[in-house]
């Protein structure tokens, strides 16, 4: 049995190409589809789906964030693996086949797909967009290769089920593969299996996202102990030149410039939410309006 598991909020949209995706998917075993929400007009899109389709189950979350209704969501899910994604997103007809397979061959807990910008490098943020995901690409390629560490995406995952309960006070996909690997399992990576997003089109909200991020990213701590390390000054830091290496032109170069103050600045404001502020993390979330 599968689960696929969307979760949704004010999306309305966007969540019928998400969840048409899922189903244009040839998954041969038997599944289940859980879209959760906690708003009317995201839920009534989601029910219209459901009247057609008797794979798909309707959940109302409680509103309360993410980790909290993916918290309600595991005590209730039948499936033996999970596919989790989101309703501001859509999948490739063929994503979900390769995560499955490389999840059943035992060696992972936890398999990521590839998360792909729908923006071009044309304009500022697209330019960011479209070189940090192929950063996030290879640095993947490279940890799977070497069995290191690796954030899962939230845009798209499969793991087994664990029957999780997650912190409600943390970022909900570094949390998941922080514990994942703390129990002794790999995390894999499947590049075949591509998810589309939208980027933030603004400085404001390209901030307020990371922000979020490296804030929700530092609270792991407080329940996991020593957790491996995924976003960090220096990390930051130690791969300045590469947007450079990525530019193509001038302009791309000035990109690039851009892109690093913001990286710094944005770790930093969320660093200083969270260590100096002591603010919940349900505090610094902010919905970014721009990629939806």
């Amino acid at each position: 049995m599968i689960s696929v598991i969307i979760t949704s909020y004010k999306e309305p949209k966007t969540l019928g190409k998400a969840i048409e995706q899922v189903l244009k998917n040839n998954i041969k075993e038997k599944y289940e589809i859980i879209v959760s929400a906690p708003d009317k007009e995201t839920l009534d899109v989601a029910r219209g789906y459901a009247k057609k389709n008797k794979r798909i189950k309707i959940l109302q979350d409680k509103g309360r964030g993410k980790p909290a209704a993916l918290n309600q969501i595991f005590q209730i899910v039948k499936g033996d693996y999970l596919i989790l994604t989101d309703g501001d997103v859509y999948i490739d007809e063929d994503s979900i086949k390769p995560l499955l397979e490389k999840i059943k061959k035992g060696r992972f807990g936890a398999v990521t797909g590839r998360p792909c910008p729908q923006e071009s490098r044309a304009r500022k943020y697209g330019y960011w967009a479209n070189f940090l995901l192929e950063a996030a690409h290879q640095s993947r390629l490279i940890k799977e290769k070497n069995s290191e560490f690796m954030l899962l995406s939230g845009y798209l995952f499969a793991m087994k089920n664990f029957k999780l309960k997650i912190a409600e006070d943390a970022l909900d996909d570094a949390f998941i593969s922080q514990l994942i690997w703390k129990n002794g399992y790999k995390i894999g990576y499947e590049p075949k299996s591509k998810v589309y997003i939208k980027n933030p089109s603004n400085f404001g909200d390209w901030i307020k996202q990371k922000r979020r991020n490296t804030a929700g990213d530092i609270k792991i701590a407080k329940y996991l102990g020593t957790i491996q390390k995924s976003r960090s000054f220096k990390k930051e830091l130690s791969g300045f030149y590469k947007p450079f290496c990525y530019a193509e032109n001038l302009r791309e170069v000035s990109y690039s410039f851009h892109l690093l103050f913001a990286r710094l600045l944005a770790w930093w404001l969320g660093f200083y939410d969270i260590k100096i502020k002591k603010k919940r993390f349900d505090k610094v979330w902010v919905r970014i309006g721009s990629t939806k």
